[in-house]
C-alpha cells in the first residue's frame, strides 16, 4: 500500500474507558499504563485514559503519564458536558480534565430530545448551550476538543434537525472532531451509511459560517449489540467519516464496541486506507493477546485475523489445497497481521514467530538448526498444556536460553511448603512458606509469612536468597493473575498464573501453569526472581547471552 496516496483514518482506542465496562473485566492502574504504552507502540493517534473526574483511579493514570509518557499517541480524557444550569467554570469534573495535563479532551453531549427531556431534565436549548459552553471553556483553556455524540442515530431518527443542530453547536464552539456514536448498538450499516452521509453534507455547508479554524472532521463510534459494530464503522469511513473509535478485542459494555482488531485490517488490508504502519500491522494479533492477558480474559480463539484459529486448517481437502496454495482458503496472508497458519503440526509452522522473538531478545536464529526447531516444538508442547506466551516474554527467553544451553542457573529450589490458618473472627487467612534452596553448593531452609500463600512463598524465595544475591532487595512483585483454563473439571481444573515482576526500571512477566495453583504460582514467582537476576547481570556486562 502506498502511504502517500492512502486516505488517512485516525484511530481512537477507548479500551481503558468504555472497555473496561465490560462486565467482569477490570483493570489496576499498573494494568492500564501497561496497555496504553502496547498501543502506543501499535501506532494507536488516540487513546482514551478515562474520565478523571469520576473516580481516583483514572486520576493517578493521568498523573503517573507524565511521569513516563506516550512516545506518539494523544492520551485523552472523557467528560460529559456542565450540568444544566450551571457556570462551567465552575464544574468540578471539568477541573479535573484540565488538570490531566493533555492536550486533546473529549467530551460527550446528549443528542436525542428523549435524553434531554427525561434524563437530563431540561430544555433543548439549554442542552445547545451546555454543549457550547463546556467545548468553549476548553478552548479557552488551550484545549483541543473532540465532540463525541450521545445517541446521534437514535436522536437523529427521532428529530434529525434537533440532532443536527447539537453537531453545529459543538463545531462552531470550536471541536474539532464530530463523532457520532450508535450508542445502543442498534444501527445497521445502510441507515448508518445514509445519516453519516448527511451529516458530512451538512457540516460542509456549516463549514462556511464557522469562524474558527480548523474544520471539524466527521468521526464513528459504534457498540456491538447487533453484531453490526466493525460493520457500521466501515459504511461510516465509506461514507465519508475520518476517525473510527473502538477497542481492542472489542471489549465493551453489554455485548462491546467495534473491534479494531478487526477494523485495522479491514480498513487498510481490504480497503486501502491508512491506519498504522505495516510493521505495526504485524504486531496486531500480539497486541491482541497481550491486552487480553493484562485484562485476565481468555482470548477468542475464533476471532478474526487474531484468533488462534482464524487461519487454522483442519484436514481433508482444505489441508491439501492450502499446502499447495495459501489463496485457496486464507483471505489474507497471516503474517500481515501478525498471526500465523496452523495445519497439522510441521517444522516450519510457526518459525517465523520463534525467529521474531529471538530477534528482539538480541539473538539470531538460523530456521534450519536443530536448536532453532528444538525451541518450536517445546513452545508447542507447552501451549498445549496451557501455557501462553504473549504476556509472559520473560518466561519465554527462559525457554529459548535453556533450548540453547545459555541459562544460567542461580539456584535451585529443592522444595517447598505452606501452610494456611484461618484467622479467628476474620474472614481471611495467615500464610507461613517454608522453602528449601541450594544456591552455590549450600542448602538453604527458610521460611516467611505473607498476607497469602504466594505473598509468603515469595518472601521464603526472597528470604533465603537475599545473603547471596543483595540486588533480590530491588526486585518487586507488581501483579498476580490467575485464570482457571478448564473450569469444567471443577477443582481438578489446570491453573495458568501470571506474575509480574519489576526492579523500578523494567518490568517483566512470567508464567506458570499447573492442576495446583501453588505450584502454578510457585513456577511463575521463581522465574520472576531468575530473570530479574539475568537482567542484572547482563546490565553489568558479567553475564554475556
Amino acid at each position: 500500500m502506498n502511504k502517500t496516496t492512502s486516505p488517512q483514518i485516525w484511530l481512537y482506542d477507548t479500551t481503558l474507558r468504555d472497555g473496561t465496562q465490560r462486565e467482569g473485566l477490570s483493570v489496576s492502574i499498573e494494568d492500564k499504563l501497561r496497555i496504553a504504552h502496547r498501543l502506543d507502540q501499535l501506532g494507536i493517534p488516540f487513546i482514551e485514559g478515562g474520565w478523571p473526574g469520576a473516580n481516583p483511579k483514572d486520576v493517578q493514570f493521568f498523573w503517573q503519564l507524565q511521569d513516563n509518557p506516550l512516545k506518539q499517541a494523544e492520551i485523552v480524557p472523557f467528560c460529559s458536558t456542565r450540568r444544566p444550569h450551571t457556570q462551567v467554570s465552575n464544574e468540578p469534573m471539568l477541573q479535573a480534565i484540565l488538570a490531566a495535563g493533555t492536550r486533546w479532551v473529549t467530551i460527550f453531549g446528549k443528542s436525542w430530545d428523549l435524553h434531554v427531556t427525561e434524563g437530563l431534565k431540561t430544555s433543548l436549548d439549554e442542552n445547545l448551550a451546555m454543549i457550547r459552553d463546556t467545548i468553549e471553556y476548553l478552548r479557552s483553556q488551550g484545549r483541543r476538543v473532540i465532540y463525541d455524540a450521545e445517541h446521534w442515530f437514535d436522536g437523529y431518527k427521532q428529530n434529525p434537525d434537533y440532532a443536527l443542530q447539537t453537531l453545529t453547536t459543538a463545531a462552531k464552539a470550536g471541536a474539532e472532531w464530530l463523532v457520532l456514536c450508535d450508542t445502543n448498538g442498534g444501527t445497521l450499516p445502510h441507515e448508518v451509511s445514509q445519516i453519516v452521509s448527511v451529516v458530512v453534507r451538512e457540516i460542509g455547508n456549516t463549514e462556511k459560517t464557522l469562524t474558527q479554524s480548523p474544520i471539524p472532521q466527521i468521526g464513528i463510534h459504534t457498540h456491538n449489540d447487533s453484531e453490526m459494530a466493525v460493520a457500521n464503522a466501515i459504511a461510516a469511513v465509506m461514507a465519508g467519516a475520518k476517525m473510527v473509535q473502538g477497542t481492542i478485542n472489542g471489549y465493551g459494555e453489554r455485548c462491546g464496541n467495534a473491534n479494531l482488531c478487526s477494523l485495522i485490517p479491514n480498513l487498510q488490508l481490504k480497503l486501502g486506507y491508512s491506519c498504522i504502519s505495516e510493521h505495526q500491522l504485524h504486531q496486531l494479533t500480539e497486541t491482541s493477546r497481550f491486552v487480553s492477558e493484562v485484562v485476565n480474559l481468555a482470548p477468542d480463539d475464533h476471532a478474526p485475523y487474531v484468533g488462534r484459529s482464524a487461519f487454522a486448517h483442519k484436514g481433508g481437502i482444505h489441508v491439501s489445497a492450502v499446502e499447495r496454495n495459501p489463496l485457496t482458503y486464507e483471505h489474507i496472508t497471516p503474517e500481515q497481521v501478525g498471526n500465523r497458519r496452523r495445519i497439522v503440526i510441521s517444522e516450519q509452522s510457526g518459525l517465523s514467530n520463534v525467529l521474531a522473538k529471538a530477534r528482539t531478545l538480541g539473538i539470531e536464529l538460523d530456521k534450519n538448526d536443530p536448536q532453532t526447531k528444538h525451541i518450536l516444538q517445546r513452545m508447542k508442547d507447552l501451549e498445549s498444556e496451557g501455557y501462553q506466551f504473549e504476556a509472559a516474554e520473560a518466561s519465554f527467553a527462559l525457554l529459548m536460553y535453556t533450548a540453547l544451553g545459555l541459562r544460567q542457573e542461580f539456584f535451585e529450589v529443592q522444595g517447598f511448603h505452606v501452610n494456611c490458618d484461618l484467622v479467628e473472627g476474620k474472614k481471611s487467612t495467615n500464610s507461613l512458606a517454608t522453602i528449601k534452596v541450594a544456591v552455590n553448593g549450600k542448602n538453604i531452609l527458610e521460611a516467611a509469612e505473607g498476607n497469602g500463600p504466594v505473598a509468603a512463598l515469595d518472601a521464603a524465595l526472597r528470604k533465603a536468597l537475599i545473603n547471596f544475591y543483595p540486588q533480590i532487595a530491588e526486585f518487586e512483585l507488581t501483579d498476580y493473575k490467575v485464570r482457571i483454563l478448564n473450569g469444567n473439571t471443577g477443582t481438578s481444573a489446570k491453573t495458568r498464573a501470571l506474575v509480574e515482576s519489576g526492579n523500578g526500571q523494567k518490568r517483566w512477566t512470567t508464567i506458570g501453569v499447573s492442576a495446583n495453583i501453588l505450584e502454578a504460582s510457585y513456577q511463575a514467582v521463581v522465574e520472576g526472581l531468575e530473570y530479574g537476576l539475568l537482567l542484572h547481570f547482563q546490565a553489568e556486562k558479567s553475564l554475556k547471552i
